[in-house]
C-alpha cells in the first residue's frame, strides 16, 4: 500500500508537450491523481467553517470545471450538428421535420445508443493497456474495436433499409413513415462512421488526449452548416440531402482524428500500425462490449420509444413536430448535464478504477472520504443551478422558441404548451445524469441498470401511454409520464447517495484496487 503522501498526486496531469505520452504510475503505486489541498482544507478544524467551505468550493470548482468543460464543449457540438440538421429539414415544411425527427429519434438512436454503448469497451481495454505500461495495445484495441463495431453495422443497415415498413408495422402513417424511411437512407454511412469514430475517441481519452477533438468538432460543425445549406436549399436534395451531410460530417470528425492519431507525436507509442492481431479475440470484445452497451441503451431507447408513441397519436404529424423540437432543446442542453456526467464517468482512465466516476473515484481511491462527499454536493450544485437558469430562458422564450426549426403557427402554439414540461425534464436533467455518474462512480453499475428498468419501462412508459391516450392528452401526456419515470429515479438515486457511507467507500476502491494489482497483463490477450 503506497504511503498517504503517494496518494495526494494532481487529479489530472497537464497534456505534456514532448511527443510522447507522459508515463504513468504503476498501478500498484495506487496512484489516483488528486488534489491533496482539498481534503487538507476539510479537515482543518483550525480555519472558521464559512472559510473552509469557500476555499474548499474553489478548489473542488477548478477540479471539476478543466474536467467537465472541454467534455461539454464536445458533446454540445457533436450534438448540435444532429439538431441543425433537423432545423434545416424543419424548414421545408412541418412533414419534413416530423420526418426527420422520427428517423432521427425514431430508428438513428437506436444505433447511436448501441455504438457508443459498444465503443465504450475500449475505456476498460485502453486503460488498463496504459496503466500497465502496454502501451502498444492501445492501437490493437482501437482496431479490434473498430472491427468489431464495423461488423455490427451491418444489421444495423439493413434495419435503416426496413425502415418504412418498420414504422408502418409500428403503426406510424404512411406519409411520415415514407418521409422518415428517405431521411433514414441518408444515415446508412453514419453507422459506418459511428464504428470508426466512438473507438477513435476513446483510444484518445484513454492517454488524456481532449482538446483535438473539440477542435476538429467544431470545424467540422462550420463546414456542416455551410455543406446542409448547399444541399437542401442550392441543391434542392430536400431530406436526404440533409441526412447525407450528416453522415458526411461524422466521417470527416472520424477521419481527421485518425490523421492526428498518424501524425501527432503524442500517439507515437500506442500507435504502431495496423496489424492482424485486431481479428484475433474478437468474441471476447463482443462479450465486453454488450455489457457497456446495455446500460446506455436502456437510457437513450427509452426516449426513442416515447418519440415512436408520440407517432401513434391521433394528430402524429403536430405531435412529433412539436416533441421535436421539444426534445431537440432538451438533447442539446442535456449536454451540459452529459458533460458534468463525463467528468464523473471513465474519460480519463488513469486513475485504473475504469468503472468509476473521476471525481469520486479519485478521492476514493486516495482515500479522502470527506473530499469524495464534497464532490458529489459540488458537482450536483452546480449542475442543478445551471439547469435552473436553462428552464428559465425556455419558459421565457417558449412563445418564440419554435420558429427556430419551423414557420408553422400551429407548430408554436404546441410548442409553448409543452414548454412547461421542457423547463421541468431540464431542471431534473441537471440533476439525474451526476447523480447516476456517482452511482456508477461507486460501482453500482447493476443497481443503476435496475432501476433504470424499473422507472423508464415498468412506470415511465405505461404512465405516459395512459396519460396520453386514455385520458386524451396527447403529447403532454407522453412527456407527463416520461418525467414520472425520471422524477422516480431521481429520487431514489438521491435517496442512495444521501445513505452512503464514503469511508466504507474508500474501503472498496482500495481492495478493488489491490485487486487490480496482480493484473499487469491486458484484459484481452492479442493472437
Amino acid at each position: 500500500m503506497a504511503s498517504q503522501d503517494d496518494l495526494h498526486q494532481p487529479i489530472l496531469n497537464e497534456d505534456s508537450e514532448q511527443s510522447q505520452p507522459p508515463e504513468p504510475e504503476p498501478i500498484s503505486a495506487g496512484v489516483h491523481g488528486v488534489d491533496s489541498r482539498l481534503e487538507k482544507m476539510l479537515s482543518d478544524t483550525e480555519l472558521p467553517w464559512f472559510k473552509r467551505l469557500r476555499l474548499a468550493t474553489w478548489i473542488e470548482l477548478k477540479l471539476l470545471l478543466r474536467l467537465a468543460a472541454p467534455a461539454v464543449f464536445v458533446y454540445m457540438i457533436n450534438n448540435f450538428m444532429s439538431l441543425s440538421t433537423r432545423v434545416f429539414a424543419g424548414h421545408l415544411g412541418n412533414l419534413e421535420l416530423a420526418a426527420a425527427s422520427l428517423g432521427n429519434s425514431g430508428i438513428q438512436l437506436f444505433a447511436y445508443g448501441l455504438m457508443l454503448g459498444m465503443g465504450s469497451a475500449v475505456e476498460t481495454l485502453c486503460g488498463q493497456a496504459y496503466g500497465a505500461h502496454r502501451y502498444e495495445m492501445l492501437g490493437i484495441y482501437l482496431q479490434r474495436a473498430t472491427v468489431v463495431l464495423t461488423l455490427t453495422g451491418i444489421p444495423m443497415t439493413v434495419i435503416y433499409v426496413l425502415s418504412k415498413p418498420l414504422l408502418l408495422l409500428l403503426g406510424e402513417s404512411t406519409a411520415v413513415a415514407s418521409a422518415a424511411a428517405v431521411f433514414v437512407y441518408g444515415l446508412i454511412p453514419q453507422i459506418f462512421a459511428y464504428a470508426v469514430n466512438f473507438p477513435i475517441q476513446k483510444f484518445l481519452q484513454a492517454q488524456s488526449i481532449v482538446a483535438p477533438s473539440a477542435y476538429i468538432s467544431a470545424s467540422t460543425l462550420v463546414v456542416h452548416l455551410l455543406l446542409s445549406w448547399l444541399a437542401v436549399y442550392k441543391l434542392g436534395m430536400g431530406l436526404i440531402g440533409a441526412s447525407l451531410v450528416l453522415s458526411l460530417s461524422w466521417w470527416i470528425i472520424a477521419v481527421a482524428q485518425f490523421v492526428y492519431i498518424l501524425l501527432s507525436g503524442k500517439c507515437k507509442q500506442t500507435w504502431s500500425g495496423f496489424s492482424l492481431q485486431a481479428f484475433s479475440g474478437l468474441w471476447k470484445f463482443l462479450k465486453l462490449s454488450a455489457a457497456s452497451a446495455v446500460m446506455l441503451c436502456l437510457e437513450t431507447w427509452y426516449f426513442q420509444i416515447l418519440v415512436l408513441i408520440a407517432g401513434l397519436l391521433e394528430n402524429p404529424e403536430l405531435a412529433l413536430d412539436s416533441l421535436a423540437v421539444c426534445m431537440a432543446i432538451n438533447g442539446l442542453l442535456f449536454m451540459v448535464a452529459v458533460g458534468f456526467n463525463a467528468a464523473a464517468r471513465p474519460e480519463h482512465i488513469r486513475v485504473n478504477l475504469l468503472e468509476n466516476s473521476v471525481r469520486v473515484s479519485n478521492e476514493l481511491g486516495a482515500g479522502n472520504p470527506k473530499s469524495a462527499a464534497f464532490s458529489v454536493i459540488i458537482v450536483n450544485l452546480l449542475s442543478f443551478v445551471i439547469a435552473v437558469i436553462e428552464a428559465v430562458v425556455v419558459l421565457a422564450l417558449r412563445h418564440v422558441i419554435s420558429y427556430a426549426f419551423t414557420s408553422g403557427e400551429t407548430v408554436a402554439e404546441a410548442v409553448s404548451d409543452l414548454c412547461p414540461f421542457l423547463a421541468v425534464t431540464l431542471v431534473l436533467n441537471g440533476v439525474q445524469p451526476v447523480l447516476s455518474g456517482v452511482a456508477v462512480g461507486c460501482g453500482w453499475q447493476a443497481f443503476v441498470a435496475y432501476v433504470n428498468v424499473g422507472c423508464y419501462y415498468v412506470v415511465g412508459i405505461p404512465l405516459g401511454c395512459l396519460l396520453g391516450f386514455k385520458f386524451g392528452l396527447g403529447a403532454k401526456g407522453i412527456w407527463s409520464g416520461m418525467i414520472g419515470g425520471t422524477v422516480m429515479q431521481t429520487l431514489i438515486l438521491l435517496w442512495v447517495t444521501f445513505r452512503t457511507d464514503w469511508n466504507k467507500e474508500v474501503e472498496m476502491a482500495k481492495n478493488r484496487l489491490e485487486k487490480w494489482d496482480d493484473k499487469k497483463e491486458p484484459l484481452m490477450k492479442s493472437g
